[in-house]
């Protein structure tokens, strides 16, 4: 989240917040991060109504999904997720295999998670949101990001076709 609304902010001028929720990553649970981007200021820096929802696990969308909005593009892992409400948009990406089998390495399933995203959404440019994962990557780390970055991009634009 930290990564998309920096990007929203430095790189397109627009207004963006991100509240993370970490306590029930700690104890195995959902977790949620809103992310909220718009041209006018934000008065209240919590979701109310989801446009976008990435679930990798089923106990998110089941605990979540209450709150998406109608026209939501929800974007799953499909060996993470089995059952979702199809009224939605949903998507189907195998992002852990995307990233294991690509960038060998499991941490680079965010940057892999933030392409798709951009690619589906188009909610910031992808060039904003590139500059904003490489201006976050820890050093040493960039061309791999942007690599893996590129994989959920392109990946995602399979899923329009």
């Amino acid at each position: 989240g930290d990564i998309l609304a920096s990007a929203a902010i430095n790189y397109e001028g627009k207004f963006a917040c991100d509240s993370p929720t970490y306590t029930a990553q700690v104890r195995g649970g959902p977790t949620k991060v809103d992310v909220i981007i718009d041209s006018e200021k934000i008065l209240f820096p919590r979701t109310t109504a989801i446009d976008f929802m990435l679930c990798l696990a089923q106990r998110s969308w089941d605990q979540f999904a209450q709150d998406l909005k109608p026209d939501c593009i929800v974007l799953i892992d499909p060996s993470l997720v089995k059952n979702v409400d199809e009224s939605y948009r949903v998507y189907r990406m195998p992002i852990l295999e995307i990233t294991k089998t690509n960038m060998k390495k499991m941490v680079y399933t965010s940057a892999v998670a933030l392409g798709a995203m951009i690619g589906l959404t188009e909610v910031i440019s992808v060039e904003s949101a590139r500059k904003g994962l490489l201006a976050k990557a820890p050093k040493g780390t960039e061309q791999p990001n942007e690599i893996a970055f590129n994989l959920g991009y392109e990946a995602a634009k399979e899923l329009l076709k």
